[in-house]
């Protein structure tokens, strides 16, 4: 009964491993998959989506809008202090009544003075339900006015200036977010395709070995070769298991980190295809720097800092002198005892009002406040000097070794084919009793030496590139500036 349930069990592990996902990805399909399942898009779609929608009320404040303000019933019985004129005292007496409001407004902000302009309507009704039973209506048919602080911060102006920056920060943002994506591909892409690589080579050194310990053995046995060479033929064959072995453990964590970056199911077969030699790509590195000038969204962020600092240095410095406020209506009012005569032969409401508020004695909180705006300006401005400083230090760094790489493709290239031929040779001539161990063994580590270098080599170009990507924005392939319509983003 225990062999029955030990097959079973052996039988459902052996259709778990048929049955896994197996997958061939190559760099570019891996990136496209990263770019549209990885959490990290995720992470960049929601966050550019907030931005859009954020940048979507600012647009809908700077339209008009239509406010309904009511309180359709409020009922009050209580004790109330009152002056009775006949007996020229104060008394409490019980009160009843039942009151209503309705506003209907219509707004719009004046971006140029910071000032807001409206048209509105109101009706209000009371009953009174003590000693006394009666009903008024005052009524407000039309009232157009405007308001605005005189000579102080004008927030619309601002808001103006910043929140169409902070958009185009977004989208140059999401964009960069992209970019970043396809360089973490990249880097889990080769880092598998290294620890694939290392693991063939096992694979073949372990028969590799294995044949050339049983030709040791035939040599052996005709003197051809001493015992001591027969044991480092045989140490090569337990080392090549125990290299299998490390390179197996190291191949299932690469495989199962990769497919866990690409959000696919961790038990994915993952076989790689490497990309071949690029075609040669020259890019300046001054139209490299242009490119990130115009398009890297720090600028953008930097920008928006000066601005924001600048904007605080005009908010605190209006605010230390004194603040005056304007408003001005003009309109049609009436009261009655019915709903139909409240809105009969209405008067005409004029309201005009000026208001002023002058600090006298603040001890300088204000005026330091200011300053301290200022400061934080100046220092923002250092600040933002020295990052671009050092965006731009990088991008001629990175554009620099990016076309140091392409020879080293070539070179990296040359020396594998190299390498495969005198392993091939050396090989041959070990078999016919022309070549000893040593150079066998030496040519074998040439061998794998050259392989680990191109694939390195490949690495470093391609991290190179998609970073020229992310810090310029711009494909230097097809000239042309990467844009949001290149990623197809639907935002709910």
């Amino acid at each position: 009964m225990k062999k029955i349930y030990v097959f079973l069990f052996m039988a459902c592990c052996s259709l778990h491993c048929t049955f896994a996902q197996q997958v061939e990805l190559t760099l570019i399909r891996s990136i496209e998959i990263a770019t549209d399942s990885s959490l990290q898009a995720f992470s960049a779609k929601n966050l550019y989506q907030a931005s859009y929608w954020e940048f979507r009320s600012f647009k809908a404040g700077r339209l008009p809008s239509l406010n309904l303000t009511m309180t359709p019933l409020q009922y009050y019985r209580d004790i109330t202090r009152r002056y009775d004129s006949d007996a020229n005292l104060d008394v409490y007496r019980q009160q009843q009544s039942l009151y209503s409001f309705g506003n209907l407004s219509i707004k719009q902000n004046f971006d140029l003075t910071g000032g807001t302009f409206y048209i509105d309507s109101e009706l209000g009704y009371i009953r009174n339900l003590g000693e006394k039973v009666y009903s008024q209506f005052t009524a407000v048919p039309f009232r157009i006015g405007y308001s605005q602080n005189l000579f102080g911060f004008n927030g619309f102006k601002w808001e103006k200036r910043i929140e169409p920056l902070k958009y185009e920060k977004a989208r140059k943002q999401y964009l960069y977010d992209r970019e970043t994506i396809s360089e973490t591909s990249t880097e889990h892409f080769f880092n598998l395709a290294m620890t694939q690589t290392e693991y063939d080579m096992a694979k073949d050194n372990v028969v590799s070995s294995d044949t050339l310990y049983k030709i040791g053995q035939a040599r052996h046995q005709i003197a051809s070769i001493s015992q001591a060479d027969l044991l480092t033929l045989k140490l090569d064959v337990v080392n090549a298991q125990n290299t299998l072995k490390n390179a197996e453990i190291s191949l299932k964590r690469a495989m199962f980190s990769f497919a866990s970056y690409l959000n696919m199911e961790k038990e994915t077969q993952i076989r790689l295809t490497l990309p071949g030699r690029p075609k040669d790509l020259d890019i300046s590195a001054d139209a490299a720097l242009q490119q990130a000038q115009e398009n890297n969204p720090d600028f953008l962020r930097n920008k928006q800092e000066v601005l924001e600092a600048e904007r605080e240095v005009d908010r605190t410095q209006k605010s230390a002198v004194f603040d005056a406020s304007f408003s001005v209506s003009i309109g049609f009012n009436q009261v009655a005892n019915t709903f139909s005569d409240a809105y009969r032969h209405p008067l005409q409401q004029d309201v005009v009002s000026i208001g002023f508020s002058i600090p006298l004695v603040d001890w300088g909180v204000r005026k330091g406040r200011a300053n301290m705006a200022r400061n934080n300006l100046n220092v923002i401005k250092i600040s933002v000097q020295q990052k671009e400083l050092n965006l731009e230090q990088e991008v001629v760094m990175i554009v620099n070794d990016f076309n140091i790489q392409q020879d080293m493709i070539r070179s990296a290239e040359e020396a594998l084919e190299l390498a495969n031929m005198a392993y091939q040779m050396t090989k041959e001539r070990f078999i016919i009793g022309k070549a000893d161990m040593n150079s066998l063994t030496l040519s074998l580590n040439r061998q794998k030496e050259a392989k680990k270098n191109y694939i390195q080599a490949l690495k470093n170009y391609w991290l190179s590139y998609y970073k020229i990507r992310k810090l310029t924005l711009f494909d230097f392939e097809r000239e042309q500036p990467l844009s949001i319509v290149n990623y197809p983003l639907s935002v709910r």
